[in-house]
């Protein structure tokens, strides 16, 4: 009570007669203590915890406290649809106060995202790549010199891409405009190292506080339905969500359309919810959902974040999901306000039951992945070079060095690393010189330049991707280039409706679709799911080696695991295991190493390298498959490759894997290969890591039970 008596009166009443509490919950006092305490923050805690609250008291709090003019605080969200559903929550504390609240993003409609000299809200709710343009206005962005505070909500969905690169940058560079360290209060549900990104949210700049609030001990429910047949398995679906509020989550945005189609016509209000369908489509979604009586939406990750959809019965989980991370999300979405969590889980095989429990072992021992910032973050400094100098005008080389070399996140790239991806863009003519000054040049205006630049505030590569628009103009959703190419003219589903492409336009990325019938092909999309991330991968191999599930599974399910179990050979944790195994065309090898898509991906195309005859490689998460080594002795023959792979350590091995290009980095050809190279080794293929565990890791031949 004491934290709270100290509130401005403007804040406490809103907490005691607008939310109608009495007192501040635990993850609430703590953040506030920190934020008074003149701390950068990191707030953990589950879903529905109490987060937004944790940042907004102490925020208003402090900004009516302070009277600040001009903007006191910022808050950025990844997603467009969370500023939308955070906005009720916000102006419940802006508006009694007589604090002004402004929304930008690409779906705010161009007039309402600036404002009038003098008349800048308090409190600004924004995407990265919105204050990406703000900061290009240097009427509005001025005012941003009086910003107090920001928070950053979802922090984990950042950290890893270089969108969470060129989030930090933005934080850095508000500093800059502000003239002082800006308070940030980073918020999210799982983080399996949240010391460290509190320290790369903060940055040395402040003191450091963690907010770590732990999931309360609570009964959860977990139901599991194992089927191979199709049509039986949609029949369990069925049986399970009819005539409940339900979430279905699947690993992918096919996934989600397929199963739409599967269960059109037998489940009363059935929604799609993924990234290719228009925002309109998926708040249509959202706003059914929250109404009274039964209703389902089929959803991909776009339903993990924090978006408040109310109340439901049970959260269905298609398929095990990739990570710990993900299953937490998916599962904090059942068992609010006092309901216990209640998660089904929809299976086709044994294999995928023992990736299941797997998941949710993990997740009992709190398990949870680490989050990698990228290490050497190139692509987003040549994305950072063009736009101070389309700011600018023009700059010269030291001024640019200068700007970028405070910035956090290019603390690692030495001076001739920035000088040569200047020479670069010079050679590219992304860049012009005149004299000793810069300027932007017709390369970069060929590549980045439409639509005033637009390509040039955002990181994240368009895809290839074709706008789905009917002869009326309405934008359906989005398809994948390579399933336009491809899909003849048959119909497909997209949004859970059925239609059929009559024309193309390539030179502007659109295909014009109108209502279809008949048979429908399958939509896809290039990517979908990245794998099982090797925290699960761990706790397989902890299961087969055990020889066990930790949990109380029914009968059923645990016989098929036990089926599943006695495939493998005795596992010794911790140690890849290489035996032989017959093939139809003689003997294969089998190198379980249970450590990841990634990894095994990494491993595989070193050993293609290191063959000395052309081999069949293939890979999973879990393992890699070698056919067509020597007859004999073919196991001894893989476990020397992965020696002599050891042996040459990481220089060598980054000569032979392939550098990735503008599919993966979209300011790719504004950089020399001796910066891609960089960029493969620490952050696609990291090969630092790689190379650890390689070499920390026991090889076990032939085990004595066959696979």
């Amino acid at each position: 009570m004491e934290t709270f008596s100290g509130l401005h009166e403007g804040v406490k009443d809103v907490i005691s007669h607008r939310l109608g509490w009495n007192e501040l919950r635990p993850v609430q006092e703590e953040t506030c203590r920190a934020v008074a305490g003149g701390c950068d923050v990191l707030v953990v805690a589950p879903t529905a915890g109490g987060k937004t609250e944790a940042a907004l008291i102490p925020v208003i709090d402090g900004i009516m406290k302070g009277a600040f003019p001009g903007v006191a605080a910022i808050y950025l969200a990844p997603l467009k649809a969370l500023i939308n559903d955070q906005e009720e929550r916000f102006t419940a504390f802006c508006l009694p106060n007589g604090l002004e609240l402004a929304k930008w993003h690409g779906d705010v409609p161009k007039g309402d995202r600036a404002w009038k000299e003098g008349e800048s809200p308090h409190v600004l709710m924004i995407t990265p790549e919105s204050l990406e343009v703000l900061l290009m206005e240097p009427t509005l962005s001025s005012d941003l010199c009086n910003l107090r505070y920001l928070i950053i909500d979802e922090l984990h969905a950042f950290v890893e891409s270089d969108r969470g690169v060129q989030m930090r940058v933005l934080l850095d560079r508000l500093d800059r405009v502000a003239g002082r360290a800006i308070q940030r209060v980073g918020l999210s549900a799982t983080v399996g190292n949240p010391g460290e990104i509190l320290s790369w949210l903060s940055g040395g700049r402040r003191r450091g506080a963690l907010v770590r609030i732990p999931s309360p001990v609570q009964e959860k429910h977990f139901r599991f339905v194992v089927e191979q047949h199709e049509n039986r398995r949609m029949q369990a679906l069925a049986r399970l969500i009819s005539g409940k509020k339900a979430l279905v989550f699947v690993n992918s945005r096919s996934d989600a359309e397929s199963l739409t189609s599967a269960l059109s016509g037998q489940i009363e209000q059935l929604m799609v919810h993924h990234s290719s369908l228009p925002p309109a489509l998926r708040r249509e979604a959202e706003m059914a959902f929250s109404g009274g009586g039964s209703a389902c939406i089929i959803c991909t990750s776009t339903l993990e974040l924090g978006i408040d959809i109310g109340d439901l019965d049970v959260v269905v989980q298609v398929g095990p999901p990739g990570s710990v991370s993900s299953f937490l999300q998916r599962m904090g979405r059942s068992g609010r306000r006092g309901k216990p969590p209640h998660v089904a889980c929809v299976l086709r095989d044994a294999g995928e039951l023992l990736c299941m429990v797997a998941v949710i072992e993990a997740a009992s021992r709190k398990e949870v992945e680490p989050l990698r910032p990228p290490e050497k973050p190139f692509n987003v400094l040549a994305q950072q070079i063009l736009l101070e100098l389309l700011r600018k005008r023009r700059s010269s080389r030291a001024r640019i060095q200068r700007f970028l070399r405070v910035l956090k996140p290019f603390s690692s790239i030495r001076g001739r690393e920035i000088d040569a991806v200047l020479a670069h863009m010079a050679e590219m003519e992304m860049i012009e010189r005149d004299g000793d000054m810069l300027m932007a040049g017709k390369g970069a205006e060929q590549v980045f330049g439409r639509s005033n630049w637009k390509d040039l505030f955002s990181v994240i590569s368009g895809g290839g991707e074709f706008r789905a628009i009917t002869p009326d103009g309405e934008v359906v959703g989005k398809l994948d280039a390579r399933f336009v190419a491809a899909r003849g003219k048959t119909s497909f589903s997209l949004g859970g409706k059925s239609w059929t492409c009559i024309g193309s336009d390539e030179s502007h990325d659109l295909v014009v679709v109108v209502p279809g019938e008949g048979e429908r092909s399958e939509v896809f999309w290039t990517g979908g799911q990245a794998g099982f991330s090797p925290v699960v991968c761990h706790s397989v191999e902890e299961i087969l080696s055990r020889g066990g599930s930790i949990l109380p599974l029914p009968a059923k399910e645990r016989d098929l695991l036990a089926s599943i179990i006695s495939e493998f050979p005795a596992l010794r944790a911790g140690s890849f295991h290489v035996l032989e195994k017959p093939g139809p065309k003689g003997p294969e090898v089998l190198i379980l190493t249970f450590k990841g898509r990634r990894f095994n991906g990494t491993l595989t195309a070193l050993l293609r390298a290191e063959a000395a005859r052309k081999v069949t490689i293939l890979y999973d998460d879990f393992s890699i498959t070698v056919k067509g080594v020597a007859k004999e002795g073919s196991a001894a023959a893989v476990a020397g490759m992965i020696e002599q792979i050891r042996k040459k350590g990481m220089q060598r091995a980054a000569n032979v894997l392939k550098i990735p290009g503008q599919d993966v980095w979209k300011f790719a050809p504004a950089l020399p290969g001796t910066s891609l190279r960089e960029m493969a080794i620490h952050d696609y293929y990291r090969l630092p890591g790689f190379f650890r565990d390689l070499a920390a890791t026991e090889l076990v031949t032939n085990p004595h039970q066959d696979p």
